[in-house]
């Protein structure tokens, strides 16, 4: 089963730019979409042949929005952060999360796609990133305890360690790489969750998902890891490659981000 992840930076601009021509080729089973940034109807047309979808938009118009496509059916949608049945439903923090169980021959897997807050350090939008995180770590918790094969995806907004970032010395007070969000990722991953990217790439610098509009950033591959396939042990041990599928040029690119694509044997 091929699983991928992508910030697709607004879905309608992504599709213009060559978003549909890459995903007819992509040979992709399930795909996780982030920054949507469009309503239901808009993205249900988009996908309407050969894919089935669901969408989570943001209540804040032309902001977040989650979606999970897949070519098989999908059940038991959880739309919205939900901890022991309450949700996390502030304006700010809808359009950031969505569940959904597919089937596979080895048995269901749980399919999350999550857009965490950028975040500015020092502001009230650090304090919502923070909050999310901690609703986030507890919903983790539970997924673990109901979900042998659970894979949760998409723009995490921070880089896990300095192999995660190219000038990581530069953006040590910087959002996204503070030393209290990475806590975070040293505790889900501490905990049983797999960083399948990681593993399967080692310890080397990057690969990188993110590179920054400003510069020449993309052209340097001064980037940052950011991008996430975060598995359950039982599903991470079925991962048999991964690999960024980062666009040839500047030019050719229609996203910010560049898709994480992860191949299961399921």
């Amino acid at each position: 089963m091929r699983i991928v992840t992508v910030n697709v930076n607004g879905v309608r601009a992504a599709l213009a730019k060559g978003f549909e021509a890459w995903l007819g080729q992509s040979s992709a089973d399930v795909i996780c979409l982030q920054e949507v940034r469009a309503p239901d109807d808009v993205v249900t047309a988009a996908f309407a042949e050969g894919w089935h979808v669901v969408h989570e938009a943001c209540e804040i118009k032309g902001r977040a929005g989650v979606a999970i496509l897949s070519r098989e059916p999908m059940r038991d949608v959880v739309s919205g952060l939900h901890v022991a049945g309450e949700r996390l439903g502030e304006p700010v923090h809808t359009g950031r999360w969505i569940e959904a169980t597919v089937d596979s021959p080895a048995g269901d897997v749980r399919i999350v796609s999550v857009y965490i807050h950028s975040g500015e350090a020092g502001t009230p939008k650090m304090d919502a990133k923070y909050e999310f995180l901690d609703r986030m770590t507890e919903r983790l918790a539970e997924m673990q305890d109901a979900y042998p094969r659970a894979v949760v995806m998409g723009d995490f907004n921070i880089a896990h360690t300095n192999n995660d970032i190219k000038n990581w010395k530069g953006n040590l007070k910087t959002a996204g790489f503070l030393p209290e969000e990475r806590a975070y990722l040293d505790r889900w991953f501490g905990s049983g969750w797999v960083d399948v990217h990681r593993t399967l790439a080692g310890d080397v610098q990057g690969p990188y998902t993110w590179w920054s509009q400003r510069g020449k950033a993309f052209d340097t591959d001064t980037g940052w890891r950011i991008d996430y396939q975060m598995a359950t042990a039982e599903l991470a041990g079925r991962a048999s490659s991964a690999r960024v599928d980062k666009a040839p040029s500047w030019d050719t690119r229609w996203s910010d981000h560049a898709p994480l694509v992860i191949d299961y044997e399921l």
